[in-house]
């Protein structure tokens, strides 16, 4: 699969991030419907090695690694995610009614860095047409067989006084397919959205979205632009407030890392947001003991490896995805499992440093 991967990349590279990506997600979904082909993939990666597995938020994850929010943002394709090797999936950002984003172009691929911007602005069928999919998943027995979290976002045109309102009103109607929900309070894409990254706000959030959906653990995930002071001091806030977990980092609006500021708009991902991912990971460990999910710039094994070293329950990918291909996760487990070895390990805790 690694060695297909850059023939494939460089056809879809000639086209538009946003179409090519929908060529990718219509592929994807055709596999999907091949009986058993995806059971047996997801084994293969893998391997049911229970030393990868985590228990968290009363659940069982067969292994540490994710699907991050935006690569599905309207359940298209759960099972392909879950083929990959990914043990949990993260749909979404899914917000209460639809609306198209902000206009295109609004995807941007930054070649010489493996990294992306992208502007979309919350493009979302809405809850209803979500849940719609997302029941019409489960009814033909296409569900995949690992957690599905539903990352929620408010309207553009919410004031950020109705937001708790916005977020409830998307828990409800996507409660009972989901497993967790992240409440994604960091995009740079909607107007003001990280305004809501403050103690009142938060509290505010984690209330109403636990009282529209209880029983299903709610997380935060939170930008990178913060101050590590101020990271800190809202991840305790969170812990207090009744968040599950954290989820760090969003994308940047910071372009200190780039080979050449190409001055678009949007937030960044990928490999130059790898040091900051990290630093923020270190932050959020210090600040709780709640189970952490890092994101951002993990693009191969040994970046893999650093982020659980730091501290990190889980990981997440998304644009390493897009430049490494589907082969990637098993990569990362593989080396995952070889450090296992190495140190006659049993679990992921024994990978961690004791100073992070």
């Amino acid at each position: 699969m690694s060695g297909v991967y850059p023939l494939a990349r460089r056809a879809l590279f000639r086209l538009p991030p946003e179409r090519a990506h929908a060529v990718a997600l219509m592929g994807g979904r055709v596999a999907c419907t091949i009986p058993g082909l995806m059971p047996r993939l997801a084994r293969a990666a893998m391997q049911g090695d229970e030393r990868l597995a985590v228990d968290a938020f009363g659940l069982r994850f067969d292994g540490p690694l994710g699907l991050a929010a935006g690569l599905d943002k309207d359940a298209d394709a759960p099972s392909l995610w879950w083929a990959m090797g990914l043990s949990f999936l993260e749909l979404g950002t899914v917000t209460p009614r639809p609306q198209p984003g902000n206009p295109r172009p609004r995807v941007h691929r930054l070649k010489a860095d493996h990294a992306i911007v992208n502007a979309m602005g919350f493009p979302s069928m809405g809850a209803d047409a979500v849940a719609r999919r997302l029941h019409t998943l489960r009814a033909r027995s296409a569900w995949p067989a690992t957690p599905i979290a539903l990352n929620l976002g408010k309207n553009r045109d919410t004031p950020l006084d109705g937001a708790a309102d916005d977020y409830a009103a998307a828990a409800h109607v996507l409660a009972r397919y989901a497993d967790l929900f992240v409440i994604n309070v960091s995009s740079p894409n909607t107007p003001g959205l990280r305004g809501l990254q403050d103690e009142t706000h938060l509290a505010s959030l984690l209330t109403a979205v636990r009282e529209a959906a209880p029983g299903v653990p709610a997380l935060v995930k939170l930008a990178p632009d913060l101050e590590d002071e101020t990271l800190h001091a809202l991840v305790q806030h969170a812990e207090g407030a009744g968040a599950a977990g954290i989820v760090a980092v969003n994308t940047t609006i910071d372009r200190s890392s780039l080979s050449r500021d190409p001055g678009l708009q949007g937030g960044l991902s990928g490999r130059p947001l790898a040091r900051r991912a990290l630093q923020a990971l270190r932050v959020v460990r210090k600040a709780t003991h709640l189970p952490v999910v890092s994101v951002g710039g993990i693009h191969d094994e040994a970046e893999a490896l650093r982020r659980i070293e730091a501290g990190a329950d889980f990981l997440q990918l998304y644009t390493g995805l897009i430049y490494e291909g589907p082969a990637l996760p098993r990569r990362i487990l593989a080396r995952i499992r070889s450090e296992l070895d190495a140190k006659g390990a049993s679990n992921l805790q024994a990978l961690r440093k004791q100073k992070t």
